[in-house]
């Protein structure tokens, strides 16, 4: 089983103190449902920059919130995984495989 990164991004930010507990809550939810495939329930993030070789500038609206990682059969399997998150009501989800240096 290989492991896939679920980059949480973009997002509005929940109305109130008591939205963002809900929101959260139904995060906790779908996390715990997905039992013994987490690998890791990752972490939100905070501001951040983007850095080229053209210099740094502000990350943009579509930034990298926080992440998860997760264990599945193919990436169709971590795709419907994520299909399933309630992140999805506020923002966008990439996943990608996590792929062992050689």
């Amino acid at each position: 089983m290989a492991e896939y990164v679920l980059a949480y991004h973009g997002g509005r930010q929940p109305e109130s103190p008591e939205a963002g507990a809900a929101q959260m809550a139904k995060w906790k939810a779908w996390l715990a449902g997905l039992g013994d495939a987490v690998v890791n329930p990752g972490t939100p993030l905070g501001p951040s920059r983007m850095v080229s070789a053209d210099g740094v500038a502000e990350g943009g609206p579509d930034r990298l919130n926080g992440f998860s990682i997760v264990k599945a059969d193919s990436l169709e399997a971590a795709v419907d995984m994520a299909k399933a998150c309630p992140f999805l009501e506020m923002g966008s989800i990439e996943v990608a495989e996590v792929k062992q240096m050689k």
